[in-house]
């Protein structure tokens, strides 16, 4: 039953939306990063479920669903890959699960969802195979844990960006790209040779015994597989004009209000016209991309290691 659980949390984890968080390299340096923290139990059952397909990696695994969500048979997945946080950056910034996902379709529920359903014996052999794909693509989760850890894909201003065109290193894109790609691409080629593995090598260099390592801890506070979304008045009242068919597990919306914050503080404070890969706006915007990578990577970890062996196992 364990395996089952975490063999279904896996697929979902490589799962992402119809709009990509990170892009391919980003959601690789996620499952890489992961890859260096997993526990004897949780890493012996990531090489086994993956295998030969993946390289018994995270890494490869993590941009399996960004590679389906465009196809007919899995079309209906494509909004569970974000949530639309009806704020007001950049003047303020929260994440509220029924105000926000109101219609039970996002990347909170989606996480709650497919673990479920990957330990429900009272569904099909194949119905809880699904899950399990969806759940491993999802810790991109991989791609969902990852997911949340792009601001823009916890925002719904602009379509989380995609509606404000900007510039990147000369040519025309908008915001969601930037973030998604743009930049990520843009630092690999300047500072690791265009290497995603030295990437999240380095990465989590930092978490064992650098610049993260002071704050890693933090990081995972909160890493119950099974608690749910704490709930405060207004989303009690709201709670009672419709119905919820899966309560929101409490960590994603914790990690999806952390990352959000950034959409106030930071992503939409640049000057229009200016080229955002190549001003000060790059500069500035390299450290939060590479610690959310790093963060949302050691979450991973956290997550699968507690579902294998109890607890975080984390340094």
């Amino acid at each position: 039953m364990l395996v089952q659980k975490l063999t279904g949390i896996l697929c979902l984890l490589g799962y992402t939306s119809g709009v990509h968080a990170w892009g391919a390299n980003g959601h690789q340096a996620v499952g890489y990063v992961a890859m260096q923290f997993l526990s004897t139990k949780s890493l012996a059952f990531v090489k086994s479920s993956l295998g030969a397909t993946y390289a018994q990696s995270l890494g490869p695994a993590a941009t399996w669903a960004d590679e389906v969500k465009s196809t007919s048979a899995y079309a209906w997945s494509s909004d569970l890959h974000f949530v639309d946080a009806e704020d007001n950056p950049p003047t303020s910034c929260s994440v509220s699960e029924t105000r926000d996902c109101a219609n039970g379709k996002c990347i909170l529920t989606a996480i709650a969802n497919y673990t479920t359903r990957v330990i429900d014996t009272s569904l099909s052999a194949a119905q809880r195979q699904e899950a399990l794909k969806f759940l491993d693509h999802v810790f991109s989760f991989l791609l969902f844990i990852g997911d949340i850890g792009q601001p823009l894909h916890v925002e719904a201003r602009a379509v989380g960006g995609n509606d404000i065109s900007v510039k990147c290193s000369g040519s025309t894109t908008n915001l969601h790209s930037v973030w998604d790609s743009g930049m990520i691409n843009k630092l690999l080629a300047e500072s690791y040779g265009g290497s995603v593995t030295t990437w999240a090598d380095n990465l989590a260099t930092r978490i064992k015994s650098g610049a993260y390592a002071a704050s890693a801890g933090s990081w995972i506070t909160c890493s119950s597989t099974t608690s749910p979304a704490r709930r405060n008045i207004g989303d009690d009242i709201t709670g009672l004009l419709w119905s919820r068919a899966i309560t929101p597990l409490h960590c994603p919306l914790v990690w999806a209000q952390d990352s959000n914050t950034y959409d106030c503080s930071f992503v939409f404070s640049f000057t229009t016209g200016s080229d955002l890969c190549t001003s000060n706006y790059y500069t500035n915007a390299v450290p939060i991309i590479e610690s959310q990578i790093a963060k949302q990577g050691y979450r991973l970890a956290a997550w699968l290691n507690v579902l294998f062996d109890g607890a975080t196992n984390l340094p």
